[in-house]
């Protein structure tokens, strides 16, 4: 059995409202999903897209590492982070990495699929 919308409303206390994602094109590694998956993380998390392009190439498929999300979010006390992004897109790498070590954790432990 697998986690439903229902569960992550419920168990978050989020409401799940909006447009449905498909990930259809993210079944599979290819050219063209890399691109997308690049366009993605650079639009959504407030990167440029040399910076996710960089982070895809050294996980070297469709994921991010949760190292990167967190030290690119949560800089360490006191320090000044560099270009930080807008809220929103802080708030969208915060709950991508607290809903990848929670309900879509992977066997690797270390990686966060862009589109699970």
């Amino acid at each position: 059995m697998s986690i439903s919308l229902e569960d992550v409303s419920f168990l978050l206390k989020i409401p799940v409202t909006g447009k449905v994602v498909e990930v259809d094109k993210f079944a599979r590694y290819t050219e063209e999903s890399r691109s997308d998956a690049i366009k993605m993380v650079s639009n959504l998390l407030g990167v440029s897209a040399e910076e996710a392009e960089e982070e895809v190439n050294i996980t070297k498929g469709l994921t991010v590492r949760k190292h990167w999300l967190k030290s690119r979010w949560c800089p360490k006390a006191g320090s000044i982070p560099r270009n930080y992004p807008p809220v929103e897109c802080t708030a969208r790498a915060y709950l991508l990495y607290l809903l990848s070590c929670t309900l879509f954790a992977d066997k690797s432990g270390s990686r966060v699929s862009i589109a699970p």
